[in-house]
């Protein structure tokens, strides 16, 4: 069970449409596949997405980390070693992306040892979870023509709508577009992605009112300390901290500090030990918990239905778990399939996924 290699290889997939939002926009999955060799011949995967707008990782910065500071550092520890491999690699400021993905894949090596899957090893409450869909900056039309089409393909009901533009009316316009269409039966909450001032985050708000908003997530920056706390008490919406809370301490800050009232988990940025700890923590506060996606691939989603559906509390609410519907492909021998509105636990060891080799070699990009 001891650490033997570690592999990172970039590979790049197109999405059909591009995902536009306040932060930026996505075209291509330019991501990193990671691989944990252990001595007994196991190997776990996991994916690294690098998103440059929220914390500075890419592709090429993902590959070097991993290949130049934590393969060295971790080679010869036990899977078990977690505390000693995360000690080591958090010499290393920043890095989001690519500690999370070390440790899902050591997570993935450790359940294909002992034959178990990773959500029951991290608690087993349930093998399934409800997924939101994401929708992004596109003309009304669009976005409901988009939202109709995944209630009718994959029966979801719950929508996570991109917002954040100016002047706010475009966005007030589309979230009500979207009510129209889609009905009273189905769940719309919003996401800023730091696009607004608290000003115009609580214009926006107040405009929609009527709307049955259920969450709103990251309306304006983190840095905006005391606009944050104001627009908090400006709202019954409750208050999501996603890219602004990505440790312990930065959840503490928000909660305790009154920005936020709920708290976005993305394995893809804090893998499964450390949003496990975050997930701990928001629970002694009280705090309800969102599984989130950092626009991830299959491989990413299947990490993060198989932690949420493993809790009680994360596996409570819709988890973010579609957006690599947007792909033109993906790396699994077997792809993820979303029925019912619900995505389930792939079974089999580790995270139950494998990655088909034909595929790697056609989309990966360093040969």
């Amino acid at each position: 069970m001891k650490i033997d290699r570690i592999e990172a290889i970039p590979f790049a997939i197109p999405y059909r449409k591009p995902l536009r939002f306040a932060s930026g926009e996505v075209h291509v999955a330019d991501h990193v596949l990671v691989r944990v060799h252990t001595d007994d011949g196991v190997v776990g995967v996991a994916e690294a997405p690098p998103r440059p707008y929220t914390y500075g990782e890419t592709q090429a910065s993902v590959v070097a980390v991993i290949d130049e500071l934590f393969a060295p550092e971790l080679l010869g520890l036990s899977l078990l070693e977690r505390e000693t491999a995360h000690a080591r690699m958090d010499r290393t400021v920043g890095n989001p992306a690519a500690k999370a993905a070390v440790d899902m894949a050591s997570w993935d090596a450790l359940g294909r040892t002992l034959d178990l899957s990773v959500s029951q090893l991290l608690g087993g409450f349930t093998d399934r979870m409800r997924v939101s869909h994401m929708v992004g900056f596109a003309p009304d039309a669009e976005m409901v023509a988009e939202a109709e089409r995944v209630r009718d393909t994959h029966g979801i009901r719950v929508f996570k709508v991109k917002v954040g533009r100016r002047p706010i009316e475009l966005d007030v316009g589309a979230c009500r577009a979207l009510r129209e269409a889609l009905g009273p039966d189905v769940e719309l909450y919003v996401d800023g992605n730091r696009g607004w001032t608290p000003s115009e985050a609580a214009r926006a708000l107040g405009a929609m009112a009527d709307l049955d908003l259920t969450l709103s997530e990251e309306l304006c920056p983190a840095d905006d300390v005391l606009g944050r706390r104001w627009l908090t008490t400006q709202t019954s919406v409750p208050t999501v901290a996603d890219e602004s809370a990505t440790t312990p301490g930065q959840v503490t800050r928000e909660l305790l500090d009154g920005a936020a009232t709920m708290i976005s988990i993305k394995t893809a940025r804090t893998g499964f030990s450390t949003s496990q700890r975050i997930l701990h923590q928001c629970e002694g506060l009280g705090a309800e918990v969102v599984i989130g996606n950092q626009i991830d691939g299959q491989i990413g989603t299947a990490c993060s239905v198989a932690f949420g559906a493993a809790h009680r509390s994360s596996s409570r609410r819709a988890g973010e778990l579609s957006n690599f519907l947007d792909m033109s492909d993906d790396l699994l021998t077997e792809p993820l399939e979303i029925s019912g509105g619900e995505l389930v636990v792939r079974p089999g060891p580790g995270t139950g996924i494998e990655i088909d080799p034909d595929k790697l070699a056609h989309y990966r990009r360093d040969r």
